[in-house]
């Protein structure tokens, strides 16, 4: 196979150029994949130079020493699992190819990235921007401009009661409280069903919205939150951006400010008030309570921080260490 132009001279040798090639030949690689593939790949055989080994006789050990070494360099999991796979690529291509009779990657492991805790909202910031989408009610002006306001009143206040999804939220039937105005039947994912509660906040946010459609003459519209014509329901773009300008008049960063961020908040906020785990698993429509799990973890990050930034003894220990 004729080298491809440029690779002949990389610095990790006959191996990679190879390799590039076929990345470029057969796969079509664009040149910014093929640029990460010459960085990651040469990173890891100057790491063998440096212990007089060459590519075909690299072991899983090598490997693994060259992991440890980005993990100790401060290297994040998710960029160390990103090299790792470009490693796999490599060394499957050249047991393919007949230069090695084995692939060293195939025993290792990818490293553990962990799952990230959701951004969640405090108490008294829901409280803020509900407060502010009730004063955007009394000034917004008659007709449509207060329609989206009482609309925006609505979703939020719906949304921190039920914890729906943004996508359950904004697709909810016109008929949503047809048979009990205390409770959503909604049809999640997976066609599952569930029962989900609406206390008095929401129940009187939403007739108010109810009324503002019938005022514009939109109450035929078959969604609960529709907007033009009423043919469509609200965007979630549109629901997003809505908020995150109200984020703004009530004082939060707009980027800490999102539906998604509420249904967190909805859920993290039961648990700290001691609703059981199941409850909130049935609630929030996951499959699978280790999906819910992960709100124990925010509780448990916030009281460390509680107790970080506020415990005297933390405090001391603290300062000692700067």
């Amino acid at each position: 196979m004729a080298p491809a132009k440029g690779t002949s001279q990389t610095a990790g040798g006959p191996e990679l150029s190879l390799f590039l090639d076929m990345l470029m030949a057969e796969r079509g690689a664009a040149s910014h994949t093929i640029a990460a593939y010459t960085r990651d790949i040469s990173d890891f055989l100057a790491f063998l130079a440096a212990r007089n080994v060459r590519a075909p006789e690299a072991s899983a050990d090598d490997v693994r020493a060259y992991l440890a070494g980005l993990a100790d360099r401060g290297l994040a999991p998710a960029s160390r699992a990103r090299k790792l796979s470009a490693l796999r690529q490599f060394f499957r291509f050249l047991l393919g190819e007949g230069l090695r009779a084995d692939d060293p990657t195939s025993a290792i492991d990818s490293p553990k990235l962990g799952r990230p805790l959701p951004r969640v909202l405090s108490l008294a910031e829901v409280e803020a921007l509900i407060e502010a989408a009730k004063q955007a009610c009394t000034r917004a002006a008659p007709g449509g401009p207060r329609g989206r306001a009482v609309r925006l009143y609505a979703l939020l206040e719906t949304l921190y009661a039920s914890g729906l999804r943004v996508s359950e939220l904004i697709a909810l039937p016109a008929d949503a409280l047809a048979a009990d105005d205390r409770v959503l039947t909604i049809a999640g994912k997976g066609g599952r069903e569930r029962l989900v509660p609406l206390n008095e906040a929401a129940r009187l946010a939403l007739e108010a919205h109810r009324g503002a459609l019938r005022e514009e003459g939109l109450s035929a519209s078959p969604w609960l939150f529709p907007t033009g014509d009423g043919g469509q329901h609200l965007t979630r773009q549109r629901f997003g951006q809505e908020l995150k300008a109200l984020a703004l008049s009530a004082g939060l960063d707009p980027a800490r400010v999102s539906p998604h961020v509420l249904r967190h908040a909805f859920a993290s906020h039961l648990l700290e008030r001691g609703a059981d785990l199941r409850t909130v698993q049935q609630l929030l429509g996951h499959a699978d309570i280790s999906t819910t799990q992960i709100y124990t973890h925010v509780i448990e990050e916030r009281l460390r921080r509680l107790v970080e930034e506020h415990h005297p003894l933390a405090q001391a220990h603290l300062s000692k260490r700067r």
